[in-house]
């Protein structure tokens, strides 16, 4: 996954945008450097996690998991959303089987709403399905 990991992170305006409307959380490690960071969108009635990113040297400590946990409580408790959503790749262990673990389910293609349909879209214009990709819910 080479040219995915040389990638080039979203553009600055658009995580500024983010931070603007309150849907961008770093998290940071006890010397105050940023570990990880989730970016979401309100998509078709859930929260879409639009990105999840853990720093490496932050992996498998349950970071990126926690700003989720967060994002749950958020989208349900403050945003009144029944669902968190994600795309990502089918295969890649720190990806869909990942998010199985921690209650996000596969969607088939007919559960698809138009917003995750849009997504994918841009998603494949931007090259993301070479590899195979997957649309994820998990319930409130």
């Amino acid at each position: 996954m080479a040219a995915i990991a040389d990638d080039e992170p979203p553009a600055v305006a658009l995580l500024a945008g983010y931070r603007r409307a309150g849907r961008a959380w770093v998290a940071a490690d006890a010397a105050d450097h940023p570990a990880a960071y989730l970016i979401w969108d309100v998509v078709d009635g859930a929260a879409h996690i639009e990105q999840v990113s853990v720093h490496p040297r932050a992996s498998r400590q349950g970071v990126g998991r926690a700003l989720i946990t967060h994002l749950a409580h958020v989208a349900a408790v403050q945003e009144g959303l029944a669902a968190l959503t994600l795309t990502t790749f089918a295969d890649v262990p720190w990806n869909a089987p990942y998010h199985a673990r921690t209650g996000f389910r596969p969607l088939s293609e007919a559960e698809l709403t138009d917003g995750l349909r849009r997504i994918r879209r841009e998603e494949a214009a931007h090259g993301l399905d070479r590899r195979p990709r997957v649309c994820m819910r998990r319930e409130l």
